[in-house]
């Protein structure tokens, strides 16, 4: 899964970059200081991993992994080159979803670019960037598109999608609420990666007192939650601040710290619950001595493409699945006695697999 972190600058976007990837991004309290998009790799904790390598006698434990883009903070008007410009778009195309960082804190040490601080308006400040990011898309495709469209019947169809995709967006309306009219237009809309058909996940950045009751009495956050609500989109909130020093230390403390400050979990957790949700994600399990190791994938997925995951000659010559729960394996001590109580299911072609199966594929290529 591949995340991509927006929002205006000064709005804690690095800081909560560096603490969820300890990549060290550059952070300072002026505009633009990251200059090149930060990449970070971050692994999904997964207890049932562990449970299951000491299970296993496991020589090595794969998580499932995120991958954080962090780009330059956007301002009104990159798309008009303000700023650094929206160059930096590019870098986020391809990602599952954006992670749009706002800023719901007052501090007077920290500037805010348009001086006061207002949730609502950064966020519809962000979305009018990425409209004009499409529109450039969209526009280069048309200009394309416009040469063959006399002589093709296929380039005219597309061409009269991407004149109505055009009037969507001029209207400042996100191409996530755009309606396809048949599978072909949603097929040819994918390829065109726009930023606002993308799924987003709002980071509410709040100061430590607001963190206990997860930003119940900020109405910055009660603002963005509802906006949030209005438009599919999930929000958790973060003190960008506390997860650096979170960051910082090792399991034990992490959990005494967070303790102190009255909180279940981490940012990073509530951020990768919010994607997994958001995506429709979950992760199936493989277990043995050799490693063991989470594999995710969207729900709703058969045993064949999941096997895919792992090799394409796993889903091509696919045979059947060895299924178990997780939870039956933990209960039973092993495998070789769940197998004996008849708990392992041999599962074919249409079994739809469920989050925490332990899995055995045979196939044969």
């Amino acid at each position: 899964m591949k995340l991509g972190i927006i929002g205006l600058p000064n709005v804690g976007k690095s800081t909560l970059f560096n603490s969820l990837t300890k990549a060290g991004a550059e952070s300072a309290n002026y505009p633009f200081c990251t200059i090149d998009p930060n990449i970070g790799v971050v692994p999904v904790p997964d207890e049932r991993l562990d449970v299951l390598a000491k299970m296993y006698n496991t020589k090595k434990i794969v998580p499932a992994v995120i991958e954080f883009v962090d780009i330059a903070g956007l301002v009104k008007g990159a798309s008009k080159g303000e700023g650094l410009g929206n160059q930096f778009l590019a870098n986020i195309r391809e990602v599952d979803a954006i992670v749009h960082v706002v800023r719901c804190f007052e501090n007077d040490n920290i500037v805010h670019v348009d001086g006061s601080i207002d949730p609502l308006r950064d966020i519809e400040t962000i979305n009018l960037e990425l409209i004009f990011a499409d529109l450039e898309v969209i526009e280069r495709r048309i200009a394309k598109t416009v040469r063959t469209a006399k002589n093709d019947k296929k380039a005219a169809k597309e061409l009269d999608l991407l004149k109505r995709i055009k009037a969507f967006l001029e209207e400042e309306r996100l191409a996530k609420d755009f309606e396809c009219s048949n599978d072909e237009e949603e097929a040819l809309f994918k390829t065109y990666t726009l930023l606002t058909a993308k799924p987003v996940i709002f980071a509410a950045n709040v100061d430590e007192d607001d963190l206990a009751d997860d930003g119940a009495s900020n109405p910055g956050v009660a603002a963005v939650r509802e906006y949030a609500a209005e438009n599919g989109c999930e929000v958790f909130v973060i003190c960008a601040q506390i997860e650096q020093e979170i960051a910082e230390l090792d399991d034990d403390e992490k959990d005494m710290f967070l303790e102190d400050l009255g909180l279940s979990e981490a940012g990073l957790d509530k951020l990768i619950k919010a994607s997994y949700r958001l995506l429709g994600l979950m992760s199936y399990l493989t277990a043995g001595e050799p490693e063991v190791r989470a594999w995710t994938i969207k729900k709703g997925t058969k045993a064949p493409q999941a096997a895919g995951k792992i090799h394409t000659d796993f889903e091509r010559g696919f045979i059947k699945a060895e299924v178990i729960s997780y939870d039956e394996l933990i209960e039973n001590g092993s495998m070789t006695a769940a197998k004996e109580k008849g708990l392992v299911r041999q599962e074919g072609k249409e079994y739809v697999m469920q989050d925490g199966d332990v899995v055995l594929f045979r196939f044969n290529v």
